[in-house]
């Protein structure tokens, strides 16, 4: 079950996230998409969904990559789209140190220009070292980045909290980026 839970997430964050028409989805302005649209959609592309294992996934997802509406009836990724969605975030004053967990191969470019969102609508942000040296280590060997968002702020920049606790900034200059691992 954790191999199938796995791959229904990633198909899940692919369409939710970035490609909807994979699978002829259209998300609303916001990212939301109807649980039933989803699940004929994709299993007319031979997925083979059902509510059950969608309430699954979303439940058991690590990360809370996912929310469902209070009813129950949609669906939306909680963020990491690259394709145009407003996920109505409010702006809020950030803790005073955020992380950022990258490649070690990476710091050369991030140290020079900072950290941009690439294809994303923003630069990820953890409070805990654990995710964002996870995030990291995806990319290769892990380099940890401490970010004054304080001082980011207090210059600033506008921080939003997604609703799966990522902090989102659209940029991190690197004059308040420092390394620590």
């Amino acid at each position: 079950m954790k191999d199938k839970t796995k791959r229904i997430s990633k198909f899940l964050s692919y369409v939710l996230r970035h490609n909807p028409a994979e699978i002829d989805l259209e998300l609303d302005d916001n990212g939301w998409v109807s649980i039933k649209q989803l699940i004929e959609n994709a299993n007319s592309k031979g997925k083979g969904l059902t509510m059950d294992i969608i309430k699954h996934v979303v439940e058991t997802n690590d990360k809370q990559r996912f929310a469902m509406s209070e009813n129950g009836q949609m669906i939306r990724a909680s963020q990491g789209h690259s394709i145009n969605v407003d996920l109505e975030l409010e702006s809020l004053t950030p803790p005073d140190i955020l992380l950022h967990g990258s490649a070690e191969k990476s710091l050369g470019i991030i140290m020079a220009s900072g950290i941009k969102k690439m294809n994303r609508h923003h630069v990820h942000l953890s409070e805990k070292i654990t995710t964002a040296s996870e995030v990291g280590k995806r990319y290769g060997k892990l380099v940890l980045l401490e970010i004054d968002a304080k001082k980011m702020h207090k210059d600033g920049f506008e921080f939003y909290k997604s609703d799966n606790n990522v902090w989102l900034v659209d940029y991190v200059p690197a004059k308040y980026i420092q390394v620590i691992k």
